[in-house]
């Protein structure tokens, strides 16, 4: 079952640390079986409860799955196994179009917003117990969210979208919660979901962003959560228009208790409007990482929500990193009002390769998605056939398994490596690489 690793272990929390030590130096594989908890107890001669208290652990960690009558396994990315070593290998001489990274041609340099930046901490050095929150990133924050219509309430700052999404879940829900998460969707949400011991309901999602039905559906069912990508949705590209926001609008508003969580990562590198759905229910927040539009070293996102919300999610910051180093946010800061990205002409060139890849897969009738940001999401009917093919093409595009819970095989092509003289070539090997599918939906 386990091959030649043997778990060990005479209390739950070995057990559980045995397990994972397994998985991290790749002896145990993901979907690896784990012996039934009364097998297992008799070979450590322990108690089954200790085995059943080591499982739940481990499921809580995002460790293993559990699936009734067929047992429990490794599940396949598993939380404590690091996201590095799950990346595809790309060969060399091979076009990476699956990292899902911006493109570094956009994205401004730092040294000078730093220099500035060091210049203004040197005349006030950052002390215990200053505002979290620089006050001219908060105004800068706050007026660009005015704008966008998200409705008003306080700023924090956290360490990236992630970090945001994970504070904002952590001060609302527990292991076993269900949160409603988008499939396809952002494979570090799910892995996080996991992480936290919360399960995942997947939610259907086309180009206008979850749909209401779906999304009525989960709520009816229990979800205590509901994560919401607002533009650039990866790895679709979908986008929550004016219409899908109010239907949403309306099925929020019969689940006031749900929490929802907006995130606008692809803030800065976007044309379309945003559709928050912010305010409907009791607690909510959306987070705007810096990362697309200014680099994601920066590891700085501005966060906001109910005052309840972000109450919790600040108190909790302070009992661990305290918060995000000023330097950082003065940075920022300078980069945000020195106008050294055009958002405007960031957004028309990722649109101009996205768009142009897109159209190009649809002359030679492959239906492709992508609304915005730098993704561009192919149903395909064999996802490990249309990899595999690819690669040995010379394109190395992600699988949609990093992406998927229930919804159909797919491929993401990251476009922010591409020049335009490179599309009718990749467009003619996906063609030649997968069968065409139909669906408007990624399902």
């Amino acid at each position: 079952m386990l091959g030649e690793y043997w778990i060990t272990g005479s209390r739950a929390s070995d057990i559980a640390a045995s397990v994972e030590a397994g998985i991290g130096s790749g002896a145990l594989v993901p979907g690896a079986l784990l012996p039934p908890m009364r097998e297992l107890a008799g070979v450590l001669g322990v108690n089954p409860n200790t085995v059943a208290a080591a499982y739940r652990t481990l499921r809580e960690r995002g460790v293993i799955e559990t699936d009734g009558r067929r047992g429990s396994r490794v599940r396949g990315r598993p939380a404590s196994a690091p996201r590095d070593e799950l990346r595809m290998a790309v060969p060399p001489g091979t076009r990476d179009v699956a990292s899902g990274n911006p493109d570094v041609r956009l994205l401004p340099a730092l040294d000078e917003a730093l220099a500035r930046a060091a210049r203004r901490y040197a005349q006030a050095p950052t002390l215990y117990g200053d505002d979290p929150v620089v006050p001219e990133l908060e105004r800068l924050a706050r007026a660009d969210l005015d704008a966008d219509g998200v409705p008003v309430g306080p700023v924090g700052v956290t360490s990236g979208a992630l970090d945001g999404i994970e504070r904002v879940l952590g001060a609302h829900l527990r292991p076993g919660d269900a949160v409603a998460v988008e499939d396809p969707g952002w494979g570090s949400v799910l892995d996080l979901a996991a992480a936290l011991g919360l399960r995942v309901v997947p939610v259907a999602v086309d180009d206008d962003g979850p749909v209401a039905a779906a999304v009525e559906r989960v709520l009816a069912e229990g979800a205590r959560a509901l994560l919401v990508t607002s533009r650039a949705q990866n790895p679709t590209g979908a986008a929550v228009s004016g219409d899908r926001a109010a239907e949403l609008r309306a099925v929020l508003a019969r689940y006031p208790e749900v929490l929802v969580v907006d995130d606008d990562h692809g803030h800065g590198i976007v044309d379309l409007p945003l559709h928050s759905l912010g305010g409907v229910t009791r607690h909510w927040a959306l987070v705007r990482s810096a990362a697309k539009a200014y680099g994601p070293d920066l590891r700085l996102a501005v966060l906001t929500g109910d005052a309840v919300t972000l109450d919790r999610v600040r108190g909790r910051q302070r009992l661990g990193p305290g918060w995000v180093s000023r330097l950082l946010q003065y940075a920022t800061v300078e980069l945000w009002t020195s106008g050294v990205v055009d958002r405007a002409a960031v957004a028309r060139s990722y649109g101009e390769r996205r768009d142009g890849l897109v159209a190009a897969l649809r002359e030679r009738g492959v239906v492709a998605h992508g609304r915005t940001g730098m993704n561009v999401w192919v149903p395909v009917a064999d996802e490990t056939a249309a990899v595999t093919r690819l690669l040995a093409a010379g394109w190395a595009v992600a699988p949609g398994g990093w992406f998927r819970v229930e919804s159909g095989p797919g491929i993401r092509i990251t476009v922010s490596g591409l020049a335009l003289d490179e599309l009718p070539s990749l467009a003619a090997a996906v063609t030649a690489s997968t069968r065409p599918t139909t669906s408007a939906r990624f399902d």
